[in-house]
């Protein structure tokens, strides 16, 4: 029986390599390590699983726009606790990642030690933020309001969000995820009512409110 199992969800194999190292030294070789390289990977992990112990994320993961992965995690897993990864380390990205419900934040250029520290006191049950991490202005309500709506997303109607931000029309999408146009159009509207939309351009700009670095 492992003693932790952690989700490492980074789509750079290097620093996954480097964050296994990490754990694996810091935590010992009964920790249970499971790597996902992507937003779909890491909900497959979790639909098969929901009981981890930590989940590592990184920031800008594909299949998701900036923090929409970190919402939702926490609006489909509230028990998991969160850590984002990230190259950005700009007090804003920090304060946006402890507003949206991150339990912790280390950047990519952490020491192994400073990474084994904090994964540590997140898994003790406390929180971990860089030293280095300025105040900066607060989340505006804005963000924090599509935060509030994208949490309430299924992980389908979330596919179906980030399609139709790329956009797929809805017989592109019913498509690229084997369902018929009856059913991507009734997760259109269940997406629209959840967000409080009205338009396709209108739920692409709420999903850009979770964009890493805010638009000033």
């Amino acid at each position: 029986m492992a003693a932790y199992e952690i989700l490492i969800a980074d789509d750079h194999p290097l620093f996954r390599s480097a964050l296994q190292q990490a754990l694996t030294l810091g935590l010992g070789p009964q920790v249970r390590l499971v790597e996902a390289a992507s937003i779909a990977e890491l909900e497959a992990c979790l639909a098969d699983k929901s009981d981890w112990d930590l989940v590592l994320l990184d920031l800008n993961m594909p299949g998701a726009y900036g923090f929409s992965g970190l919402v939702l995690l926490r609006g489909q897993y509230p028990q998991i606790p969160v850590v984002m990864i990230s190259a950005q380390e700009e007090a804003s990205v920090v304060n946006r990642s402890r507003e949206f419900g991150a339990s912790g934040f280390i950047p990519k250029s952490s020491s192994l030690e400073v990474i084994q520290q904090a994964v540590r006191q997140v898994l003790d049950g406390d929180t971990w933020w860089p030293q280095s991490a300025e105040e900066s202005p607060p989340v505006s309500d804005e963000a924090l309001a599509a935060s509030a709506g994208l949490a309430s997303l299924t992980p389908q109607q979330f596919r179906v969000l980030t399609m139709v931000c790329e956009g797929l029309l809805n017989k592109q999408i019913a498509y690229e995820l084997s369902v018929s146009e009856a059913t991507v159009k009734a997760h259109v509207t269940a997406i629209f009512r959840k967000l409080g939309v009205r338009t396709r351009t209108q739920a692409a700009l709420l999903l850009q409110q979770m964009e890493s670095i805010p638009s000033q």
